[in-house]
């Protein structure tokens, strides 16, 4: 049994604390809401994340950051990129490089263009950096809770580390992969929030499976050409941080990026959806980082730009469909090759 401690009581933690509980581990879950970590203690739930669903009794709130952290032997941050460093300075001072260090946020930092496990190694320095483990993958926090079958990926700088957190996590319902390409697994996750945007703009606006197909498989060429030019190996954005995260994502009102998408694609306006859902849209945030990556890297990223220029630009969608509709011709198998170029 080990010590856990999960920062973020999100859905997504909630589930993931789920997962350690069941495993035997003695779970810590803390929230920045004290009333949350009280109905985490007093009621064994956590209705406005996982309604319906009743905790482990291995799992424990904590409103207060030291004590959840107090002799823990490993560590999960699962907090929103806009409050990632905020947690992480917090944290720090009751942190230890002995201890498993991971995280299994999705996103990107505007501005800086960091990736998570970036701005944690930034924020803590070494020997830290090359410790950091992320898991990712096609996962929705509602069937996790629920125990139905799920795999996912987890990747570090060194082995080692992974392979403790394979170990923390892996169970008969919750299989867990171990892959070298630190970048790719981070950017796959990040990356295939803004295509589910889309996929959801696309439904909204009354389009059909053939657009949404064609969203997917070109917006997983745009992932893979990024995450080549920054270094991943390109065979990652086929596995289950690329393709299989994008798959997921993409087709269920799970999805809270592709739930926003649908309203957009409705005719909300942004503020109204952003109100609407009441939880963080990591997409949108991540859309403006990655348009502002894309330009600096010289990377060509249509599908991210029409949505940029939806969101932040109030580019009518049907208007950024057509755009897209209507570029230059090309040859597939010719384009293909470019984004996946080492």
């Amino acid at each position: 049994m080990k010590k856990v401690t999960v920062l973020g009581a999100g859905s997504w933690g909630t589930a993931l604390a789920m997962v350690l509980a069941h495993n035997g581990h003695d779970v810590r879950l803390w929230s920045h809401r004290k009333d949350q970590a009280n109905e985490i203690n007093e009621q064994q739930t956590n209705d406005k994340y996982l309604p319906g669903i009743r905790l482990p009794d291995e799992i424990t709130g904590y409103h207060e950051l030291s004590l959840a952290l107090d002799n823990a032997d490993a560590v999960l941050f699962v907090v929103p990129t806009k409050a990632m460093r905020d947690v992480i300075k917090q944290a720090k001072e009751h942190l230890t490089s002995e201890q498993v260090l991971m995280h299994a946020s999705k996103g990107i930092e505007p501005e800086t263009h960091k990736r998570i496990s970036e701005m944690i190694a930034e924020e803590l320095g070494e020997p830290y950096g090359e410790k950091i483990v992320v898991l990712s993958g096609p996962s929705h926090a509602e069937e996790v809770a629920l125990k139905q079958p799920t795999t996912v990926t987890v990747s570090s700088l060194q082995l080692s580390e992974s392979e403790k957190a394979q170990d923390l996590f892996m169970n008969n319902v919750f299989r867990v992969y171990t892959n070298e390409d630190f970048i790719g697994v981070e950017i796959g996750g990040a990356l295939k929030n803004i295509i589910a945007l889309g996929a959801g703009i696309s439904d909204g606006l009354g389009y059909g499976d053939n657009a949404k197909a064609a969203l997917i498989t070109r917006g997983l060429a745009e992932m893979a050409k990024l995450g080549v030019k920054l270094g991943a190996t390109p065979l990652t954005f086929a596995g289950l941080t690329g393709i299989g995260d994008l798959i997921v994502t993409c087709t269920s009102q799970h999805s809270r990026n592709y739930r926003a998408g649908h309203m957009l694609g409705e005719g909300y306006n942004l503020p109204d959806v952003l109100d609407k859902m009441g939880m963080v849209v990591e997409g949108v945030r991540t859309t403006k980082a990655v348009h502002q990556l894309a330009e600096k890297e010289a990377v060509d990223m249509p599908i991210t730009s029409g949505i940029y220029d939806l969101l932040f630009e109030g580019k009518d969608p049907r208007q950024v469909v057509d755009d897209l509709m209507q570029r230059g011709k090309t040859n597939e198998l010719n384009a293909l090759s470019v984004d996946f170029k080492n």
